[in-house]
């Protein structure tokens, strides 16, 4: 198993050798941006003082850290000293700067990582499109007319355009697996707890953060610093992870595949063409037949999907508190009203049925991949929607449907998966193949990308747009 180098490593170890100066990469990633207007995709920049970061690892020398010079966003959802955390909204403009760094941003500081700004997501990240009042719309880097996902919509968008080499992303519901398929890049929902968490999300079991990444080699590095236990969360594993494919020998011995997992409907022709060429590629590269399961009767005792809207919608509500929600309801768009009017709803009896019914789709799961299956479905439903959030140009509705998901369900459940690019849709947009995999089998979820990256490799960025260790001439 091999995977091309990644653009981290390149950067990083140009930065460590003196072959460019932080500096010069810094200043290329400010300028790549400032270019990228109509992309959209950050919430607030700061490049002087990463201009001032820069300067001090090359005067000072440093030559210590993975990431070291690396041009970074964080999203608007994360904690960053100093900056205030806006997530989207209107109401929170005035938000006061954040006297820490979160999990990840500081991680990531700690490797050498220079943040240049926020990237933009949708309101309080709800949204699987990337648009709010505070900051507008953000586009997909590979269509301008169409949304990169979301909610880690400007992340995903500035990474596949080869703006910066990082930024964050989260994921309660699919936000780092949706702009990882629509935008053409490997992304990784770890299982929940591997990468620590603090403060509790506002959705409590439910969120992470976690990569992306052009390349399995940036991604198999990023889950490397950011990984680790952390004091304050209940769920992080004692011990660190390993990869469980050490030989080539070691491979899953079932693999099982799904058009959906709940009952929304048939996927679209060319979604549903696209699953089951990937399914075939898998099977080839892993010498397993793929056992097909239908969607009725996936889950016998309930529906992920629709107990994930009830939690998350009650949970939210109580984060931001339920009198804050309600004064301030006249200054949120129109798909946070609706999530937040939802939850406003949600009945104790309710919640408490969808949080108990969580157990039964754990056991479900995983009584299906006992320790060493693979579950394979579209890590998008639906052949991609506009930026604005309407499925066509034929409606003035926006606002996506319950059909067009296929990433909740990992999220009640806490099992790891991950999107991987394998060919492209009718609108051009990359197409991404999800699969799922034990609690903890992270790594072994990367090594899967890996061997169908070498056979099957992808762009490393949106067309019209470079990578940017190729700009510096270093690739």
């Amino acid at each position: 198993m091999s995977a091309r180098p990644g653009t981290l490593h390149v950067l990083a170890a140009a930065v460590r050798e003196r072959r460019i100066s932080a500096t010069a990469l810094v200043t290329a990633s400010i300028e790549r941006l400032e270019r990228a207007g109509p992309l959209n995709v950050t919430a607030e920049t700061f490049y002087d003082s990463a201009l001032r970061e820069a300067t001090r690892i090359d005067d000072e020398r440093i030559t210590q850290g993975r990431l070291l010079g690396v041009p970074t966003l964080v999203k608007d959802l994360d904690d960053l000293r100093g900056h205030p955390t806006r997530k989207g909204s209107l109401a929170l403009r005035d938000a006061a700067p954040a006297t820490a760094n979160g999990v990840v941003p500081g991680r990531l500081l700690a490797e050498g990582a220079v943040v240049l700004g926020k990237s933009t997501l949708p309101e309080f990240a709800i949204e699987g499109y990337t648009a709010n009042l505070l900051t507008g719309v953000t586009r997909n880097p590979w269509n301008l007319d169409y949304s990169p996902g979301g909610s880690s919509g400007g992340s995903a968008a500035a990474v596949a355009a080869g703006l910066v080499g990082v930024a964050t992303a989260t994921d309660g519901g699919g936000s780092i697996r949706i702009p990882a398929s629509l935008c053409g890049l490997v992304g990784l929902k770890p299982t929940n707890g591997v990468i620590g968490r603090w403060p509790a999300p506002d959705w409590i079991d439910y969120s992470t953060d976690g990569p992306f990444a052009t390349s399995c080699d940036d991604l198999r590095l990023l889950l490397d610093v950011m990984r680790g236990r952390i004091a304050g969360d209940p769920t992080s594993p004692p011990n660190a992870l390993t990869s469980h494919w050490a030989r080539h020998d070691d491979r899953p011995v079932s693999l099982f595949a799904a058009e959906r997992t709940s009952p929304l409907g048939p996927l679209s022709p060319a979604v549903s063409s696209l699953l089951r060429s990937g399914v075939e590629a898998i099977e080839d590269r892993l010498g397993t037949k793929a056992t097909w399961i239908e969607a009725d009767g996936f889950f016998a005792d309930g529906d992920p999907d629709l107990d994930w809207f009830t939690v998350t919608t009650a949970e939210h509500v109580a984060s931001l508190g339920r009198a804050w929600v309600i004064e301030h309801m006249d200054e949120f768009h129109v798909a946070t009203r609706e999530f937040l009017t939802t939850g406003l709803g949600v009945t104790v009896d309710e919640y408490l049925g969808a949080r108990r019914r969580r157990y039964v789709y754990v056991r479900r799961i995983d009584e299906l991949l006992e320790d060493n299956g693979l579950l394979v479905t579209p890590t998008v439903a639906a052949p991609g929607w506009l930026a604005d959030g309407r499925m066509s140009a034929d409606t003035d509705v926006r606002g996506l449907t319950p059909d067009v998901y296929s990433t909740a369900v990992q999220n009640v459940t806490g099992n790891p998966a991950i999107s991987i690019p394998f060919g492209h849709l009718p609108s051009g947009l990359p197409f991404g193949l999800q699969i799922t995999a034990p609690h903890y089998h992270d790594y072994r979820l990367v090594d899967v990308a890996t061997l169908m990256e070498s056979a099957y490799p992808w762009a490393v960025t949106a067309p019209g747009f470079e990578r940017l260790d190729a700009v510096l001439d270093l690739a």
